[in-house]
C-alpha cells in the first residue's frame, strides 16, 4: 500500500544513512573505520536507535558489515577499533522537532487499516520507530485521539476501533446532527466568493475525467465538510464536528482504490445541491440537502469498505498490532 510520505522530511535514520553511503561510495571513509552507534549518534546528534537503524540499513545495502561488540566496518574490510569513530564534519539532519512532522504519516498508516479490524497502538514503540522522544509521541496520540481515530480502553492502552457498520453509522449519525448545526452558523462569517468558488470548483469538477482524480475529491470534501463549517464560530461545536470527520481521513484511501467503483462520484452533485442553496439564501433548504447526502453517503462509504477489504495488504508496523476489539467499559 502506498503511503504518503511527500510531506515529510525523510525519517533521521535514513538521512543519515544516504549520507554515510555517499560517503562510502566517494571513498571518505579511512579504510578500516570502525562504525558504533555511538560515534553515529554523537556525530549526527541523534539518539542510538535511529543510529543503530541507520547502521543496519548500510548492511542492508551490502555496504557495510555487522562485526562483534556492535561494530561495523566497510563491506570486504577488517576494522581497525583505533579508527572507530572517525569519520568526516558532522553533516546536518533535519530534525522533526514536533509532533506535526510525523502525524500525517501515522494518522494515515492507521486509518487506512481500519477497515481490516481493531488495532493496538503502541506509544513508546511509536516513539523509537520514529527516533523522536515520548513527549512528542504523546502529543501524535493526544491527536489522534481528538479527531477520533484511538480510544484508550480500561487498561490505558489505545485501540483504533475498526470501521465496522455500526461505528460507520454512529459517525454518520453524529455528522448529520451537528454539521447542519454549524453550517447554519457558519453562513454569515463566509468570505465574500466563498460559494461562488465552490460552486465553480465542484461545475470543473463532474466535467470529463476531472472527478477521477482522488486528490481533487478529497480536497472538495474538505472544502465543504471541513473550511466551510469551519466559519461557524463555535469552537466547541467544531470540536465535536472533527470527531467523527476522521471518516474523511478514511475516505482519501477509499477514493484512491475505488474510484470505479461507481460509474461518476455522486456527492459532486450532492455537494452543489448545498451550496446552491446557500448561494439562493435557503438555509432550511440546504440543511436537508446537506442531512440528505450524510445520509447517502454512510451507505457509499460501507460499499467501499468492503470493496477494499479484499485489496489492502499494509505492510507490518512495529507500532501497530491487530487485535480483537476491547470490550466495552
Amino acid at each position: 500500500m502506498t503511503r504518503d510520505r511527500d510531506r515529510l522530511a525523510p525519517r533521521l535514520y535514513q538521512q543519515a544513512a544516504d549520507m554515510l553511503a555517499q560517503e562510502i561510495s566517494q571513498g571518505l571513509l579511512p579504510r578500516g573505520t570502525a562504525l558504533t552507534q555511538k560515534a553515529l549518534a554523537e556525530r549526527f546528534g541523534i539518539s542510538r536507535s535511529p543510529a543503530r537503524q541507520a547502521l543496519d540499513e548500510l548492511v542492508r545495502r551490502g555496504l557495510l558489515l555487522r562485526g562483534a561488540s556492535g561494530r561495523y566496518s566497510l563491506s570486504g574490510q577488517t576494522a581497525d577499533p583505533g579508527l572507530s569513530g572517525r569519520m568526516p564534519v558532522p553533516a546536518r539532519l533535519t530534525q522533526r522537532s514536533s509532533w506535526e512532522g510525523i502525524y500525517p504519516e501515522i494518522e494515515l498508516a492507521i486509518v487506512s487499516r481500519t477497515p481490516l479490524g481493531c488495532w493496538r497502538v503502541n506509544e513508546a514503540v511509536l516513539a523509537r520507530h520514529y527516533g523522536v522522544s515520548r513527549t512528542v509521541a504523546r502529543d501524535v496520540m493526544g491527536r489522534l485521539q481528538n479527531r477520533g481515530i484511538i480510544r484508550k480502553d480500561d487498561s490505558g492502552r489505545w485501540h483504533a476501533p475498526a470501521l465496522t457498520a455500526q461505528h460507520i453509522d454512529e459517525l454518520y449519525e453524529l455528522r448529520w446532527l451537528l454539521e447542519p448545526v454549524a453550517m447554519e452558523k457558519a453562513v454569515p462569517n463566509l468570505p465574500a466568493g466563498l460559494l461562488d468558488a465552490m460552486s465553480d470548483e465542484l461545475l470543473a469538477a463532474m466535467e470529463g475525467d476531472a472527478q477521477r482524480d482522488s486528490t481533487l475529491l478529497d480536497h472538495l470534501e474538505q472544502r465543504l465538510h471541513v473550511e466551510l463549517l469551519g466559519h461557524c464560530r463555535n469552537e466547541a461545536l467544531v470540536r465535536a464536528i472533527s470527531l467523527p470527520q476522521a471518516l474523511l481521513v478514511t475516505h482519501q484511501m477509499l477514493y484512491q482504490l475505488t474510484l470505479e467503483l461507481f460509474g461518476t462520484e455522486p456527492f459532486l452533485s450532492e455537494h452543489l445541491e448545498v451550496i446552491n442553496r446557500l448561494r439562493r439564501g435557503d438555509i432550511d433548504g440546504a440543511r436537508a440537502a446537506l442531512v440528505a447526502h450524510l445520509r447517502i453517503s454512510r451507505r457509499r462509504a460501507m460499499l467501499r469498505i468492503e470493496a477494499v477489504q479484499e485489496m489492502i495488504q499494509p505492510d507490518p508496523l512495529p507500532y501497530l498490532e491487530r487485535v480483537d476489539p476491547p470490550e466495552p467499559g
